[in-house]
């Protein structure tokens, strides 16, 4: 799976969701939602994000950033 950049994608070894940032090499990269540390994920391990689970990702960002938090802590 090589999805294209921008899009949400769940890594199943962690059930972590990010933003996919780029592809180098094997790997692709993925922000968490509203920033954050990008990991390297396996591709073989990652799968397209659902609609409810971006909802939820994007609830958490708005979330903490209306506490005053800037980005949900994980």
């Amino acid at each position: 799976m090589k999805p294209p950049v921008g899009s949400c994608a769940v890594d199943t070894r962690t059930g972590r969701l990010g933003i996919v940032m780029g592809h180098e090499g094997p790997y692709v990269q993925l922000r968490p939602y509203g920033g954050g540390r990008e990991w390297d994920c396996d591709p073989r391990a990652m799968r397209e994000a659902t609609h409810v689970e971006r909802l939820r990702a994007e609830t958490a960002y708005a979330g903490a950033r209306t506490a005053g938090h800037g980005r949900p802590v994980a």
